[in-house]
């Protein structure tokens, strides 16, 4: 009797590139156009930068969908409340910023995106309890109910910020740039890159390699059976909840630092783009934000040198055509 190989008899998933190589393939087709080789490199690095934290605000989206089946449309609220936090942690630290002492710059910083995040999980631990919490698997309700939260919130934050913008600015030792022949890179944008690749290296590993994770996962799949293994599935929810909120925290952050800039609405402004991003993704999945993260930016920053006017649309379109391409998206989630 012959000795059957286990492993190979159960059929293993190809691994599906070709959604991955989309942002080499816009970059080599714009390539040609920019014509100089340091432009490209620039708008290329700037693009790779602000495709890391538009994916850290639109994960947290990303995972609540994803892992929840919420359509949470105050995601944009905890964006605006972490530039906020951050600010509030910034602004008496400015003498932290401002020295020329690398630590001292990394203090403040790391303080900074770390309270944002923290602040922005407790209240999304609230706002999950009063508002998402009685309206679970109802959709329809779910939109009405965060819209209408949203707007409270960021209502709250004129209240006690005020209508002006506030200036903010990067640590010292983050200004600047590096360059590189001809090409100018600036130091923030490496950093915000770094973040980026972090926080999603952070999603995966947690999903895919932890119990906590298999947990979420099998409670989506199949609530029942997971609370009769004695697990509570409200609380993993509630904490899917609370680190969505925390990273559109940190997402905002970082962008509040990189436009140097704060205001109430900024979160709106960037709300609209994290569905963009996690409809081209594939509903609920994370390795497809990524990417699209990065192909939403890049297609933009390519658009608004060569015409700026299609930039403001380069989005939509980018949008249109992989729907066209693929209508649940670059890497869809089954059963969405």
């Amino acid at each position: 009797m012959s000795v059957l190989d286990a492993g190979a008899a159960l059929p293993r998933r190809r691994a599906d590139i070709l959604p991955a190589l989309t942002p080499l393939a816009v970059a080599l087709v714009a390539a040609p156009f920019i014509g100089s080789p340091s432009t490209f490199v620039t708008l290329t690095a700037a693009g790779l930068a602000m495709g890391m934290m538009i994916f850290t605000m639109a994960s947290g989206l990303t995972l609540v969908f994803g892992m929840m089946d919420v359509l949470n449309f105050g995601h944009g609220a905890f964006i605006a409340l972490g530039a906020y936090a951050a600010t509030l942690v910034l602004l008496p630290l400015a003498s932290w910023s401002s020295a020329d002492s690398l630590p001292l710059n990394l203090a403040a910083f790391v303080l900074a995106v770390v309270v944002a995040a923290l602040v922005c999980g407790v209240f999304g631990w609230v706002f999950e309890r009063l508002i998402v919490k009685p309206v679970y698997g109802q959709h329809l309700k779910q939109i009405l109910a965060t819209i209408g939260g949203s707007i409270i919130a960021e209502q709250l934050l004129y209240a006690v910020f005020g209508p002006a913008q506030i200036p903010l600015s990067v640590p010292k030792t983050f200004e600047g740039s590096f360059v590189i022949g001809q090409a100018a890179i600036e130091k923030y944008r490496l950093v915000a890159t770094c973040v980026g690749l972090l926080v999603f290296a952070a999603e995966m590993l947690v999903l895919n390699r932890t119990k906590i994770g298999l947990l979420i996962r099998a409670g989506v799949e199949n609530r029942e059976m997971v609370e009769a293994l004695g697990y509570r599935v409200d609380r993993l929810f509630v904490a899917v909840f609370m680190a969505g909120s925390a990273l559109a925290g940190l997402g905002g952050a970082m962008m509040a630092l990189y436009r140097g800039q704060v205001h109430a609405t900024i979160g709106g402004e960037f709300l609209v783009l994290c569905f963009i991003v996690i409809i081209i993704g594939g509903l609920g999945s994370v390795g497809g934000s990524f990417v699209a993260s990065i192909l939403v930016a890049l297609i933009a920053n390519y658009a608004g040198f060569l015409a700026p006017k299609l930039a403001l649309v380069s989005n939509i379109l980018a949008m249109v055509a992989v729907l066209l391409w693929r209508p649940r998206g670059l890497y869809p989630v089954s059963g969405r």
